[in-house]
C-alpha cells in the first residue's frame, strides 16, 4: 500500500457514491466505471479513506460520523470552490432540486455542462466527471448537491443542507446495520 500523502478531492466523491449506494452490494471496478474514473485511482482513493478513518477495514462501509464532521467542518478549507463566470450548467448547491424549494434565490450554483439545463455562476466540481456521473445517479447527485453547500454556502444554508445529509446518512445507518 502506498503512504498516505493526504485526502484528494475525487476521494469526496467516492464515498458520496458508497453512501448512495445504500446496502446494494458493489465492486470497485463498477463503482469506477459509474464516476468515470479507472480503477487504480478509485483503488488508491479507498486506501486514503481507509487510512485516515474514514472507511471500514473492509474498504466497503464509510464511517459516517467522522465523515460528516469532515464534510462539515474541514471542506470548504481543505476544497473551497469560488463561483466564477455566468455558465450553462447542472444546479449544485442550494440551485438543485434538493435544496430548491428551501431556498428561492436568483443566484444558482452550476456545474459547467454543454447539457445544463440553468445558468449560473460556475462552481468547479470536486472532480471533474462529476456532472456526468451525478446524471445517471439521482442520490449521488443530491449528495452532491449538499456537500457543494458545505464549501460555498451561508450559514443557514448550511443548517437546511445538515438536516437533510443527516437524514440520508440515517438511512444509510439503518441500512449498513441490517447487514
Amino acid at each position: 500500500m502506498k503512504p498516505h500523502r493526504g485526502m484528494r478531492p475525487q476521494d469526496i466523491v467516492i464515498l458520496l457514491k458508497i453512501i448512495a449506494k445504500g446496502n446494494s452490494s458493489w465492486y470497485s471496478k463498477d463503482l469506477a466505471s459509474e464516476l468515470y474514473m479507472s480503477a487504480s485511482e478509485l483503488t488508491e482513493s479507498l486506501n486514503r479513506s481507509q487510512q485516515v478513518g474514514l472507511l471500514d477495514p473492509s474498504k466497503k462501509k464509510v464511517m459516517v460520523t467522522a465523515f460528516m464532521d469532515f464534510l462539515l467542518f474541514g471542506l470548504r478549507y481543505v476544497y473551497p470552490a469560488q463561483a466564477g463566470s455566468i455558465v450553462r450548467g447542472m444546479p449544485t448547491s442550494h440551485a438543485a432540486p434538493i435544496l430548491a424549494k428551501v431556498f428561492k434565490s436568483d443566484e444558482k450554483y452550476v456545474w459547467a455542462d454543454v447539457e445544463g439545463t440553468e445558468r449560473g455562476q460556475a462552481i468547479e466540481p470536486l472532480y471533474p466527471t462529476v456532472p456526468k456521473a451525478a446524471k445517471l445517479d439521482t442520490k449521488l447527485y443530491e449528495l452532491l448537491a449538499l456537500t457543494d453547500v458545505f464549501r460555498v454556502g451561508k450559514t443557514r444554508e448550511i443548517k437546511a443542507a445538515m438536516e437533510i445529509m443527516n437524514k440520508i446518512i440515517s438511512t444509510y445507518q439503518k441500512q449498513q446495520l441490517n447487514e
